[in-house]
Protein backbone atom coordinates (compact mmCIF):
# COMPACT_ATOMS: atom_id res chain seq x y z
CA UNK A 1 0.00 0.00 0.00
CA UNK A 2 1.32 3.27 -1.08
CA UNK A 3 1.60 5.93 1.14
CA UNK A 4 -1.53 7.68 0.35
CA UNK A 5 -3.87 4.95 0.60
CA UNK A 6 -3.06 4.99 4.65
CA UNK A 7 -3.73 8.95 4.53
CA UNK A 8 -7.09 8.51 2.81
CA UNK A 9 -8.13 5.13 5.14
CA UNK A 10 -7.32 7.90 8.18
CA UNK A 11 -9.03 10.75 7.01
CA UNK A 12 -11.90 9.96 5.72
CA UNK A 13 -14.73 7.72 7.62
CA UNK A 14 -16.17 6.26 4.59
CA UNK A 15 -14.31 4.99 0.96
CA UNK A 16 -12.03 2.29 0.08
CA UNK A 17 -8.97 3.19 1.46
CA UNK A 18 -10.97 2.97 4.73
CA UNK A 19 -12.52 -0.38 3.86
CA UNK A 20 -9.07 -1.60 2.98
CA UNK A 21 -7.52 -0.65 6.46
CA UNK A 22 -10.21 -2.63 7.91
CA UNK A 23 -9.46 -5.84 5.68
CA UNK A 24 -5.73 -5.37 7.05
CA UNK A 25 -7.63 -5.62 10.13
CA UNK A 26 -9.79 -8.08 9.97
CA UNK A 27 -6.75 -10.59 7.74
CA UNK A 28 -8.31 -10.34 4.68
CA UNK A 29 -5.45 -8.62 3.26
CA UNK A 30 -1.39 -8.76 4.36
CA UNK A 31 -0.25 -5.61 3.48
CA UNK A 32 4.02 -6.02 2.20
CA UNK A 33 6.24 -3.15 4.37
CA UNK A 34 9.82 -2.67 4.79
CA UNK A 35 11.88 -0.50 7.22
CA UNK A 36 11.71 2.02 4.52
CA UNK A 37 7.88 1.86 3.46
CA UNK A 38 6.89 1.91 7.06
CA UNK A 39 9.62 5.27 8.00
CA UNK A 40 7.82 7.43 5.02
CA UNK A 41 4.06 6.08 7.05
CA UNK A 42 5.63 7.29 10.53
CA UNK A 43 6.97 10.46 8.58
CA UNK A 44 3.77 11.66 6.49
CA UNK A 45 1.07 10.35 9.23
CA UNK A 46 2.71 11.93 11.79
CA UNK A 47 3.18 15.49 9.81
CA UNK A 48 0.93 18.43 12.07
CA UNK A 49 -1.77 18.98 9.01
CA UNK A 50 -2.37 15.27 8.95
CA UNK A 51 -3.33 15.01 12.70
CA UNK A 52 -5.48 17.84 11.92
CA UNK A 53 -6.82 16.54 9.28
CA UNK A 54 -7.06 12.93 10.81
CA UNK A 55 -8.59 14.64 14.21
CA UNK A 56 -5.57 12.41 15.75
CA UNK A 57 -2.79 12.23 18.02
CA UNK A 58 0.76 11.29 17.59
CA UNK A 59 -0.18 7.89 20.15
CA UNK A 60 -3.09 7.51 18.15
CA UNK A 61 -0.83 7.17 14.93
CA UNK A 62 1.69 4.99 16.89
CA UNK A 63 -1.42 2.63 18.08
CA UNK A 64 -2.51 2.54 14.34
CA UNK A 65 1.38 2.00 13.09
CA UNK A 66 1.84 -0.48 15.56
CA UNK A 67 -1.19 -2.99 14.87
CA UNK A 68 -0.63 -1.99 10.98
CA UNK A 69 2.76 -3.45 11.12
CA UNK A 70 1.76 -6.57 13.06
CA UNK A 71 -0.90 -7.38 10.53
CA UNK A 72 1.27 -7.06 7.80
CA UNK A 73 4.63 -8.78 6.37
CA UNK A 74 8.06 -7.50 6.32
CA UNK A 75 9.79 -7.86 3.29
CA UNK A 76 13.40 -7.28 3.52
CA UNK A 77 14.44 -6.80 -0.47
CA UNK A 78 17.16 -8.80 -1.46
CA UNK A 79 17.41 -6.36 -4.56
CA UNK A 80 16.58 -3.01 -4.85
CA UNK A 81 14.73 -1.71 -7.88
CA UNK A 82 15.62 1.73 -7.28
CA UNK A 83 15.05 3.91 -10.56
CA UNK A 84 12.62 1.48 -11.66
CA UNK A 85 9.63 4.00 -11.72
CA UNK A 86 8.28 7.33 -12.87
CA UNK A 87 8.59 8.69 -9.46
CA UNK A 88 11.90 8.20 -7.30
CA UNK A 89 10.33 8.07 -4.11
CA UNK A 90 7.85 5.27 -5.08
CA UNK A 91 11.24 3.33 -5.68
CA UNK A 92 10.79 1.57 -2.37
CA UNK A 93 7.33 0.33 -2.87
CA UNK A 94 8.00 -1.17 -6.11
CA UNK A 95 11.10 -2.65 -4.44
CA UNK A 96 9.06 -4.25 -1.70
CA UNK A 97 6.13 -5.39 -4.22
CA UNK A 98 8.79 -7.10 -6.60
CA UNK A 99 10.45 -9.11 -3.96
CA UNK A 100 7.68 -9.83 -2.15
CA UNK A 101 5.87 -10.68 -4.84
CA UNK A 102 2.66 -8.99 -4.33
CA UNK A 103 -0.68 -9.48 -5.68
CA UNK A 104 -0.85 -5.38 -6.20
CA UNK A 105 0.29 -2.08 -5.69
CA UNK A 106 -2.45 -0.11 -4.46
CA UNK A 107 -2.64 3.72 -4.80
CA UNK A 108 -4.03 6.25 -6.07
CA UNK A 109 -0.94 7.87 -7.72
CA UNK A 110 -0.67 5.08 -10.49
CA UNK A 111 0.99 7.17 -13.23
CA UNK A 112 4.14 6.93 -10.68
CA UNK A 113 4.58 3.39 -10.99
CA UNK A 114 4.98 4.03 -14.79
CA UNK A 115 8.41 2.17 -15.57
CA UNK A 116 10.85 5.27 -16.25
CA UNK A 117 12.52 3.32 -18.66
CA UNK A 118 9.54 3.69 -21.20
CA UNK A 119 8.69 -0.81 -21.19
CA UNK A 120 5.00 -0.79 -21.94
CA UNK A 121 4.94 -4.07 -20.08
CA UNK A 122 5.03 -2.51 -16.51
CA UNK A 123 6.19 -3.93 -13.32
CA UNK A 124 4.92 -7.45 -13.36
CA UNK A 125 2.75 -6.20 -10.95
CA UNK A 126 -0.74 -5.13 -11.24
CA UNK A 127 -0.67 -1.19 -9.74
CA UNK A 128 -4.37 0.07 -9.03
CA UNK A 129 -6.69 2.43 -6.70
CA UNK A 130 -7.96 0.92 -3.87
CA UNK A 131 -11.46 0.53 -5.34
CA UNK A 132 -10.01 -2.18 -7.63
CA UNK A 133 -8.81 -4.08 -4.94
CA UNK A 134 -12.43 -4.36 -2.96
CA UNK A 135 -14.03 -5.25 -6.20
CA UNK A 136 -11.42 -8.63 -6.15
CA UNK A 137 -13.18 -9.63 -2.50
CA UNK A 138 -16.37 -10.05 -1.47
CA UNK A 139 -15.48 -9.43 2.51
CA UNK A 140 -17.52 -6.59 4.18
CA UNK A 141 -16.43 -4.91 6.94
CA UNK A 142 -19.58 -5.77 10.72
CA UNK A 143 -20.26 -2.58 12.25
CA UNK A 144 -17.93 -3.25 15.13
CA UNK A 145 -14.19 -3.47 14.69
CA UNK A 146 -11.33 -3.16 17.32
CA UNK A 147 -9.94 -0.91 14.76
CA UNK A 148 -13.15 1.17 15.04
CA UNK A 149 -12.27 3.22 18.32
CA UNK A 150 -9.37 4.18 15.92
CA UNK A 151 -10.91 4.31 12.76
CA UNK A 152 -14.21 6.95 14.25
Amino acid sequence: MDTDVLVSGLRSRTGASRILLLAVEAGIIQPLVSVATFLEYEEVLMRPEQLRAMDLEGDDIEAFLDGFLAMSEEVSPYYNHGGLVRDPNDDKFATVAINGAAEAIVTFNIRDYVPRDGRVTGLGITVCPPGDILRRVSWRPSVISPFASLLH
